[in-house]
């Protein structure tokens, strides 16, 4: 194993697989060709069928970024046109949420709801249930904090392990704070809410974070396809600061050599997969993976490939 892995983990799809969606003829996401007559089942409040076939000739219809079958046979989805409005969008995909949960094709509702937009800060067309954002292969947010310390014998970072009754890798390692983005919130606005929730970080300490990009990924997921782009920021803490989980989503804290943090992720799949693209960029910034390291350079190429 190796660092390298790592970020390839984040990187595997096969677009064959699926086929993309729109909303008013621009692209909104991906859905497996398997679910298409499920989706093309399902009706609004009147009746009538929330998706269509997008016509030929139209963006996406008849051919995929990664052309093959079945979705080159298929052809594009597209969110039926009298489903004009944000109001009308949201309440129709409501309704095929429903169906695919009843299906046991996604999770149970959480009831957050994220934005569906071209593209990130932009008006969203609709609203959708975080649950289902992968099943739809839509583009979301998220924000990743590395909170870390300098001491004399180097720089720590504080690493999260992730409460065992949680639905979504449970037990597994983590930044000391994560969490995603929704609706009507900014990047900002969600990690001074996550900080307070995940590690009670004051609100003027969290305010005090410093951005440092941001890096997107798609990849393939267990309920369809993961399109997230995850908004970084580093948190130099006080030497006597201690997180302090408020809301049961972490079990634990355990502050870290940044060595044995690098180690961790080179070494096994311990921490949630997408701590290992944030911490290997991290561990760029910091100089912690050195122009001596074999993998640096396929590292760097890798990274800006995530690069918004």
């Amino acid at each position: 194993m190796s660092l390298l892995e790592r970020l390839l983990d984040c990187t595997r799809h096969d677009l064959s697989r699926f086929l993309p969606w729109q909303v008013a003829g621009r692209p909104a996401g991906h859905v497996a060709a398997e679910r298409v007559p499920l989706l093309l089942s399902v009706r609004d409040a009147d009746g009538r069928a929330v998706f269509e076939r997008a016509a030929p000739g139209a963006p996406g219809a008849g051919s995929n970024s990664a052309p093959g079958p079945p979705a080159a046979r298929h052809g594009a989805l597209q969110l039926a046109a009298h489903l004009d409005d944000f109001a009308r969008r949201s309440a129709a995909l409501s309704r095929v949420v429903a169906e695919l949960h009843r299906a046991a094709l996604i999770p149970a509702p959480t009831g957050e709801m994220y934005p569906v937009a071209e593209r990130p800060g932009a008006a969203p067309w609709l609203q959708l249930e975080r649950a289902a954002m992968p099943a739809f292969g839509a583009r979301a947010c998220g924000v990743h904090l590395h909170g870390y310390v300098r001491r004399r014998d180097g720089l720590h970072m504080w690493i999260a392990r992730r409460a065992r009754n949680r639905t979504t890798f449970p037990g597994m390692l983590d930044n000391m704070v994560a969490g995603g983005q929704p609706l009507g919130l900014s990047a900002e606005q969600t990690l001074v809410k996550e900080c307070a929730e995940e590690a009670d970080v004051p609100e003027a300490l969290a305010r005090a974070a410093v951005p440092t990009g941001a890096l997107r990924y798609l990849m393939e997921a267990p309920r369809g396809l993961r399109d997230d782009t995850l908004f970084l920021f580093d948190l130099e803490l006080p030497p006597d600061f201690r997180p302090r989980n408020t809301d049961g989503e972490v079990e634990s804290f355990e502050l870290w050599p940044v060595e044995r943090v690098m180690q961790r992720v080179a070494e096994t799949r311990d921490f949630k997969f997408n701590c290992n693209l944030t911490i290997i960029d991290f561990l760029l910034r910091h100089g912690v993976v050195g122009s001596d390291h074999p993998e640096r350079d396929a590292l760097v190429a890798g990274l800006r490939a995530h690069t918004p």
